[in-house]
């Protein structure tokens, strides 16, 4: 069945995370062995055919080997390092609303809500052989865009069925609620990622989660690997490598770009993250690029 998940990925692939008109629907595919690589990952579900990727996000990784599945819950810095290829795998975007309205049509049944400290930012679990025959059937509507409008909202639905009677249900029925821990932690960090280049506080991030400093630290780090500043910290150094790898822009530059204050230390916590100065970093990657 992965074979024909992976197929089926394989004809609409055109590297990574292709846009498909499926709606939230995007397929990867990696043929080469490629550096580790820095994105941003929204709320989604990774379902791996073939190939195996590890995600790195602050302290915490994340290995997900062929048939397996990957669920992302907020809005994350991560890289994302592709360990076995040919790789290919289909992502699907989480829609609060789609589930939402899933959730009330089953009523409450399914797996018991777990406690918001179990709750992680990314889980990965087996798929069963019925999920991997609904994503194998969701990616081939690709093959016949006329069966797209009428079918897809289906097979999405089915989809998201099965994944909430899976080891993924807890979480996922912990992600839409309006006030859980969950989606407290997920506001703070799309509140960071809006205004990562300001000054930012503790504080001023726990009045947004309306949480109290302590809780959210625990809750934040236990989702993403990461404390508020350090996740504010891994932004800034990656809109600033990106800037730099465009070119145009020196070090100092993009430093003040992303919010530094202190080249020096912007220098030092550049070179501690991604091993060389700034410059010799970017030289480097865009000498990568193209090769």
């Amino acid at each position: 069945m992965l074979d024909e998940l992976a197929a089926a990925i394989d004809r609409h692939g055109r590297g990574l995370w292709s846009e498909t008109p499926v709606p939230r629907l995007l397929v990867v595919a990696v043929d080469e062995p490629i550096d580790p690589v820095d994105v941003r990952y929204e709320p989604m579900i990774c379902f791996i055919a073939d190939g195996a990727k590890r995600t790195v996000a602050g302290d915490r990784s994340w290995v997900t080997p062929p048939g397996a599945m990957l669920l992302n819950t907020l809005d994350l810095p991560v890289t994302a390092v592709f360990e076995k290829v040919p790789y290919r795998s289909a992502v699907m975007r989480l829609d609060g609303a789609v589930l939402a309205e899933l959730l009330l049509e089953l009523d409450g049944s399914g797996p018991e809500t777990p406690s918001p400290a179990t709750v992680g930012g990314q889980i990965t679990a087996p798929m069963a052989p019925e999920l991997i025959d609904a994503v194998t059937r969701w990616v081939r509507l690709l093959e016949t865009p006329d069966d797209i409008r009428p079918l897809a909202a289906r097979i999405e639905s089915e989809i998201l069925y099965r994944l909430l009677r899976s080891p993924l249900g807890p979480v996922l029925r912990q992600w839409s609620l309006a006030d859980s821990a969950a989606s407290r932690v997920r506001a703070a960090a799309a509140w960071i990622f809006a205004h990562y280049a300001e000054p930012l506080s503790i504080d001023r991030i726990a009045a947004v989660a309306h949480m109290s400093p302590a809780t959210l630290h625990r809750h934040f780090k236990a989702a993403t690997g990461m404390s508020p500043l350090k996740f504010q910290k891994h932004l800034r150094l990656r809109e600033a490598r990106r800037r730099l790898v465009a070119g145009n822009t020196t070090a100092a530059q993009a430093a003040e770009a992303v919010g530094y204050v202190s080249a020096t230390q912007f220098n030092r916590e550049y070179r501690s993250v991604y091993g060389l100065p700034p410059g010799q970093d970017a030289a480097r990657l865009r000498a990568s690029v193209q090769s």
